[in-house]
């Protein structure tokens, strides 16, 4: 029996179902691999009742790769009301140790992507879905070490408050704790690292729509909504990542064009940071903060401001690859020596045990700070005959995220014995 808010009593053999999981999936569709034969398999088994319950999970994800993103989160949805707990085996035929993954239903973006994490490692990884009237249940599967990895985002939030209420009582060490993941809100992450020394991180400042309305009428000016907005502004609508709907307005005309366009009600708006370098480029950064210590994951080279890696075009360029190699080669002593004062603060008023930053130099130099969040994909996908420098990078980052798990699993060890 299960019970939405209880606290877990101890630890149990798990009863789980087997799944090929979020990596091995994805991997598949970003190498160009048709993923329709295994849709159709699948719901096969389903048609027929003999589909086991993580081949339902597998499906939903399935869906969402292939764009049918309401298709797979109905199904999710449906798995997740009669089955929670889920295995992704490991690479090694015996595991050295078994962490639990606490998740929440949404979306496959909505969740830490720890299968990519933890590839060709000996670790077994258990996933429990925290959900809706369901919670958490009574007695957990065994496990070695635990680590939520639900976003901060409202979807998550009961999830979030469900694990936090158990927490306190929680019978192996927990990382990445639930009151600290709303930390990385955007409006909530620029107030804890403001003062941060050699830190810039824009106010970002929730607004509505009416605001926008009349600010670009000229009823309302850009201090009324905070205090260091001016135009030109970034906006964007809230709850969304990637891009999506971000856009640079110079003036109160462009804002009016951009509310036309747009069918939100809520935004987050900031002032922009022009971090374009000497020779005209932007580059844009992500880091992995494991235990305290930053990794590089990427470094995008574009002509424009908002950039991603996918727009970067890093793979038809030679030369932007080349300096992503420096970069990364000669990370520790240059550019994360360069900001270890930041980035050390940083990670301590942030204070998880695992988190993404996507970052810039500012012309001053300074670390730039778009974002900070748990969900970001960090993984070895791309081809070694392109990106030859990538693959030991990613190894090491993965090594690190795996030592943090096994340092958190013998401290607990040793505090039980």
């Amino acid at each position: 029996m299960q019970h939405p808010v209880s606290a877990p009593s101890g630890v149990t053999a798990p009863n789980h179902a087997d799944r090929i999981g979020f990596a091995q999936l994805t991997r598949r569709a970003f190498e160009g691999g048709d993923l329709h034969p295994l849709r159709e398999r699948l719901l096969a088994r389903i048609e027929e009742g003999t589909a086991e319950a993580g081949e339902g999970l597998d499906l939903s994800l399935i869906a969402q790769l292939l764009g049918e993103k309401e298709a797979g989160l109905v199904i999710q949805t449906e798995v997740l009301s009669f089955h929670q707990l889920f295995r992704t085996p490991c690479a090694a035929p015996k595991p050295r140790l078994r962490v639990l993954a606490l998740a929440a239903d949404i979306d496959m973006g909505g969740n830490t992507p720890i299968d990519f994490l933890l590839e060709d490692s000996d670790i077994e990884l258990l996933t429990l879905y925290v959900v809706k009237g369901i919670g958490l249940p009574d007695t957990l599967p065994e496990h070695d070490v635990a680590i939520v990895i639900a976003s901060d985002s409202a979807e998550c939030r009961e999830a979030l408050a469900l694990i936090e209420k158990a927490a306190p009582h929680w019978p192996r060490p927990l990382l990445n704790r639930p009151d600290l993941i709303g930390n990385l809100d955007r409006d909530k992450l620029y107030r804890l690292l403001a003062d941060v020394p050699g830190l810039d991180i824009p106010v970002t400042a929730p607004t509505t729509r009416a605001q926008l309305s009349e600010l670009s009428q000229g009823k309302l000016v850009c201090e009324e909504i905070t205090g260091e907005l001016r135009f030109p502004m970034i906006v964007r609508p809230r709850g969304t990542h990637a891009g999506v709907g971000l856009a640079k307005l110079d003036d109160a005309e462009a804002l009016a064009a951009y509310l036309a366009e747009r069918q939100e009600h809520d935004f987050f708006v900031a002032r922009f940071v022009d971090y374009v370098s000497p020779d005209g480029l932007y580059r844009k950064y992500r880091l992995a903060m494991v235990d305290g210590k930053p990794y590089a994951c990427h470094m995008a080279i574009a002509d424009r401001w908002d950039i991603w890696y996918l727009n970067a075009f890093m793979a038809f360029s030679e030369e932007k690859r080349a300096e992503e190699a420096v970069f990364m080669l000669d990370f520790d002593h240059a550019f994360a020596a360069r900001h270890k004062i930041a980035l050390d603060e940083m990670s301590r008023r942030v204070g998880l045990d695992y988190f993404i930053v996507d970052c810039a130099e500012n012309q001053n130099r300074e670390l730039l700070v778009f974002e900070a969040d748990n969900t970001a994909v960090v993984h070895n996908m791309d081809p070694p005959a392109v990106f030859p420098y990538k693959p030991p990078q990613m190894r090491k980052i993965f090594a690190a995220f795996t030592a943090m798990l096994s340092r958190h699993a013998r401290a607990g060890e040793e505090s039980a014995a």
